[in-house]
């Protein structure tokens, strides 16, 4: 029998999904502190009270699902795989070893081997991350190990100067990735973009060089599918033609731009992704796997991802055991303790198949496109606009400069629950909003 605490509190997370006119109900941090009267005390409290609480917790939270969230690119839910991150959660498990978690090894395995299949690999490796910028930070570690693989015993003092190219519009996870694992951000040479943010291979050819000068050992280039703010998919053909000829790994970040491997009609914006080392590829994005879904996936077939990052644990990883231990697979992440993040990808692509997935990348296009076609130049404060639209809680889009352009919104229109009419809306209630500055 289920306890009634636990139906409150099952009761209390269906607020969630309320169909809430507000994406949000702003408070100033004081306000919203006393609301949630956050203290932690040392005694429990009744049912009806933490029944309140769950409330309060999602009516001062932000409707993430609503269709007029615009501001991140995790906006929209499939229920599909809401169901898969309940069952994850409830089933508490870790994915490292075959005897704690044999359905979700099995299952990893099917949907890294499928995402695989439409980058154009035939085999390969791969896991799931805890999101792109530690996906990222995989691919550059695993290029190093392979380039170096001194340096997992003797450390950075047996390397010489080391060279990280990217674009200049690239996401600042790299930068993190350089810092992180000691290459220092200054060895990071920012490659030139043209008008619509995509890098310009001739630009990288002569950075290479440039760096070389300097003394640096080129090693990673890293390009973009769908950078952050415009979007923009690197050529990637005459990119990995300069990787070939200088023997450098290449990486493709596409935490987002990825799932248009999906459209026949739009993933011609990735040719030549499989000539690339790795892959980055977050779900959790265009295709509403929820937080958080992001793989790092590998052409290489020798185990370089496991032989990069094991140590060897004795009490997880024993030889002797008596199934076939390859199934062990935590030896290949940094982590120890991994959650399950193929379940809720996995349940969501069973129930709408490719064919699903593929119909949400092109009504995505769509949606921009739609956008593009009505957007108009506002002459607006854009950060008192977002002040009211946050107050108002009428809708939420993020902005930002960007070079040498003033501020300007960012519209995320990912959500398969985009209607034209929000889309209308969004650009009718920017104007509202500003009418009198």
């Amino acid at each position: 029998m289920v306890h009634t605490t636990q139906c409150c509190i099952l009761m209390g997370c269906l607020c969630l999904f309320y169909p809430w006119s507000q994406v949000c109900e702003w408070r100033e941090p004081e306000e919203l502190a006393a609301l949630l009267d956050l203290e932690l005390r040392e005694n429990g409290e009744p049912q009806h009270q933490l029944l309140q609480r769950i409330r309060d917790v999602a009516k001062y939270s932000v409707k993430t699902n609503h269709p007029r969230f615009f501001n991140q690119l995790f906006a929209g839910v499939d229920y599909h795989a809401l169901t898969g991150r309940f069952l994850t959660e409830a089933l508490n498990t870790s994915q490292y070893t075959y005897e704690v978690a044999p359905v979700f090894v099995l299952m990893e395995d099917e949907v890294l081997s499928k995402l695989r299949s439409l980058v154009g690999w035939a085999e390969g490796d791969g896991i799931f991350c805890p999101g792109g910028t530690m996906s990222n930070m995989y691919a550059m570690n695993v290029a190093r190990y392979r380039a170096f693989p001194e340096v997992k015993l003797k450390g950075m003092w047996s390397l010489p100067r080391l060279a990280v190219f990217t674009s200049q519009q690239s996401h600042y996870s790299v930068m993190k990735a350089a810092a992180f694992q000691g290459i220092g951000t200054e060895n990071v040479f920012k490659v030139k973009v043209d008008d619509r943010g995509c890098m310009i291979p001739e630009d990288l050819g002569e950075t290479i060089e440039l760096a070389k000068s300097q003394g640096a050992v080129p090693f990673f280039v890293h390009a973009t599918s769908g950078t952050t703010v415009q979007g923009a998919f690197d050529p990637l053909e005459p990119i990995a033609d300069i990787c070939d000829r200088q023997g450098l790994w290449m990486h493709v970040d596409a935490a987002w731009g990825g799932s248009v491997l999906f459209s026949k009609e739009h993933k011609h914006l990735m040719r030549g992704v499989e000539r690339a080392d790795s892959v980055t590829w977050n779900p959790h994005k265009m295709m509403l796997t929820g937080l958080q879904c992001s793989a790092i996936l590998l052409k290489d077939t020798t185990h370089l991802l496991k032989h990069c990052h094991s140590a060897d644990a004795k009490y997880l990883f024993q030889q002797d055991k008596f199934y076939d231990t390859s199934l062990d697979t935590g030896d290949k992440s940094i982590q120890c303790g991994r959650k399950v993040d193929c379940l809720k990808l996995w349940l969501m692509w069973k129930a709408v198949g490719s064919k699903g997935l593929e119909e949400r990348v092109d009504r995505a296009f769509t949606h921009t496109r739609y956008k593009h076609r009505h957007s108009q130049t506002y002459c607006f404060c854009l950060s008192v606009i977002k002040e009211r639209m946050m107050k108002q809680g009428t809708m939420m889009l993020g902005y930002q400069p960007q070079g040498g352009r003033v501020n300007f919104f960012r519209m995320i229109v990912i959500s398969p629950q985009l209607s034209h009419q929000d889309m209308t809306f969004c650009l009718n209630e920017i104007e509202r909003l500003g009418n009198d500055l």
